[in-house]
C-alpha cells in the first residue's frame, strides 16, 4: 500500500509518542521509508535511539545548519508525504499560525509552502480537543489540504487513531486518487439466518476480501459505505447487518446515492422461518429452507445504471469453468465485471482469482490486499 513511499513522520510530546515506535514498524511493513523528526517534549517520552531502530534511519532532533526541514520537507525534499503522529493541541496551534520552533512545526511549514501533502494524528485529553482555539486551528489547517485522522474518543482522551487507521491516511494522502468524488458500496462477509435463538445457517467467509476492496477503494479517494457482519473499520461508513434481508436493505439504501458497488459479501441463498423457542435435540428434524432474493438481481433491478462488480465462488477448481459461471452471471445481471475465484481461498490472506470482462479475463495470484488494488483500479476505469 506504500510501496516505494517515503514518510517523513514527526513526533511531538503526547504520551502517545510510545507508539511511534510500532507505528514506523506498521509503516515500514506496508512498503514506506521513514525517517524520524522530534520535538524536545517528545524526546523526554521516548529516546530518539528508539525511533532511529525502528526507522533504520537517523533522526533529526534539532535544525541545524543543514536545513534538515528543507532536505526532508522542501521543493524536491526527501519525503512524498509528512505525517505528524502523534500531534499535540500545541503543534496544531502552531502550524495554523506557521510558528516554527520545534523541527516538527518548522517541517510542517516547509511541507505545506512546498505542496507536499500533510497527515496529522492528534493525541491528547479529550477536554483539550474541545477547546475552541484547538478546533479551529483544526479546520484552518484543514483548510489548506491537510488530512486529519480523527482521535478515538475514550475515557476523556482523544487517543491516537490505530496504526491501521494512519497507514490508510498516509497511503490516501500520497498517492493518486483515481476515485475521488464517488461513493463505493462495499457488501462484505458472510451473512447468517437464524434457526432457532441457539442455531444459525452460515458460512465460511471471513469478509477479509470485502475490507481489503474498502480499503482499497478508499485510498483511491472515494468516500466508502461498507455493509458487513462486522467491525467498525477506519477507512468507510460501517452499516452493520447480520440476515441477507438485511444486507439486501441496507445496501439498497446505501446505493441510492452510490457511484458503484462492488457485491463481495457471500450472501446466504436461503433463507428459513426461525424458531422462536429453541429447537430440542435428540429427535429427526426437517428443515424447510426458501431460497433468498439475489441482491445483485435486486439492486440491478432498482439501479439500472450502476456500475456492479459481481464474486463468484466456485468449486471446480478450473479456470474455464469458474470463467463460464462468471460470464453467465455478467450478462444475467449487466454487471462491470466479476471477479471468480475458488472457494478454497475462503480465509485465507492470499487468493488466486480471475477477473472476468465481456471479452476478457485475467488472472490474479497473490494477497487479498494486492488484488483488492487490481478491483479498485477497474472500478476507476469503469467511472472514467
Amino acid at each position: 500500500m506504500l510501496e516505494g513511499v517515503n514518510v517523513a513522520l514527526g513526533v511531538t510530546g503526547s504520551i502517545a509518542a510510545v507508539k511511534t515506535v510500532e507505528l514506523a514498524h506498521e509503516l515500514r511493513r506496508h512498503g514506506a521509508s521513514v525517517r524520524g523528526v522530534m520535538t524536545g517534549s517528545a524526546q523526554g517520552i521516548i529516546h530518539p535511539w528508539a525511533l532511529e531502530f525502528a526507522t533504520d534511519e537517523p533522526v533529526v532532533t534539532e535544525i541545524t545548519g543543514a536545513v534538515e526541514h528543507v532536505d526532508l520537507c522542501g521543493y524536491d525534499g526527501w519525503a512524498d508525504v509528512l505525517l505528524i503522529a502523534p500531534a499535540t493541541a500545541n503543534t496544531v496551534g502552531k502550524i495554523a499560525g506557521a510558528v516554527d520552533d520545534t523541527p516538527v512545526s518548522t517541517c510542517a511549514t516547509t511541507a505545506l509552502g512546498a505542496g507536499m501533502p500533510v497527515v496529522i494524528a492528534p493525541a491528547m485529553h479529550e477536554p483539550m480537543y474541545d477547546h475552541p482555539g484547538v478546533l479551529e486551528a483544526i479546520d484552518r489547517v484543514e483548510s489548506w489540504g491537510v488530512e486529519f485522522v480523527e482521535p478515538r474518543l475514550e475515557e476523556g482522551k482523544a487517543k491516537i487513531a490505530t496504526e491501521e487507521a494512519i497507514v490508510a491516511g498516509v497511503a490516501r494522502a500520497s498517492g493518486e486518487r483515481p476515485l475521488a468524488g464517488e461513493h463505493v458500496v462495499v457488501t462484505s462477509g458472510a451473512t447468517t439466518e437464524t434457526i432457532d435463538p441457539v442455531r444459525v445457517l452460515t458460512n465460511r467467509s471471513s469478509g477479509k476480501m470485502g475490507r481489503a476492496v474498502a480499503r482499497a477503494c478508499y485510498v483511491r479517494g472515494a468516500e466508502v459505505t461498507l455493509v458487513h457482519d462486522g467491525p467498525d473499520v477506519p477507512y468507510a461508513e460501517v452499516r452493520t447487518v447480520e440476515s441477507g434481508a438485511e444486507m439486501l436493505e441496507a445496501t439498497a439504501e446505501a446505493c441510492e446515492t452510490a457511484d458503484a458497488l462492488v457485491s463481495a459479501a457471500a450472501i446466504s441463498d436461503y433463507t428459513i422461518e426461525a424458531s422462536p423457542e429453541k429447537i430440542r435435540s435428540g429427535e429427526e428434524l426437517t428443515l424447510e429452507f426458501d431460497p433468498a432474493p439475489k441482491l445483485i438481481d435486486e439492486i440491478r433491478e432498482r439501479h439500472p445504471e450502476l456500475p456492479i462488480v459481481g464474486f463468484k465462488a466456485e468449486t471446480s477448481g478450473e479456470d474455464e469453468a469458474m470463467i463460464e459461471a462468471a460470464r453467465e452471471t455478467l450478462e444475467r445481471v449487466d454487471l462491470a465485471f466479476v471477479v471468480a475465484n475458488d472457494a478454497s481461498v475462503m480465509g485465507e490472506e492470499r487468493t488466486r482469482a480471475l477477473l472476468v470482462h465481456a471479452e476478457s479475463a485475467a488472472a490474479y495470484e497473490g494477497t487479498k490486499a494486492g488484488l483488492a488494488a487490481e478491483i479498485a483500479d477497474s472500478i476507476a476505469v469503469v467511472l472514467e
